[in-house]
């Protein structure tokens, strides 16, 4: 089983720092609401950190 991490955007980027912005583009959001799953990875959990403030996420089992 591996880890991934599923990953929702809960507030919008509107009025926030450009890093920020490429940072919620990268994670594969851009709006609220939107939700992506990806593997979890030290980069991936850097750029959670990163935009902790707009993102939420929980880890998720994946059997392959």
């Amino acid at each position: 089983m591996t880890k991934k991490l599923k990953i929702t955007q809960t507030k919008s980027v509107i009025d926030r720092p450009k890093t920020q912005k490429l940072t919620i583009e990268a994670l594969g959001l851009g709006r609220p609401n939107y939700t992506t799953i990806k593997n979890d990875t030290p980069q991936i959990r850097g750029m959670i950190n990163k935009v902790s403030h707009l993102v939420k996420f929980e880890e998720i089992e994946v059997s392959e």
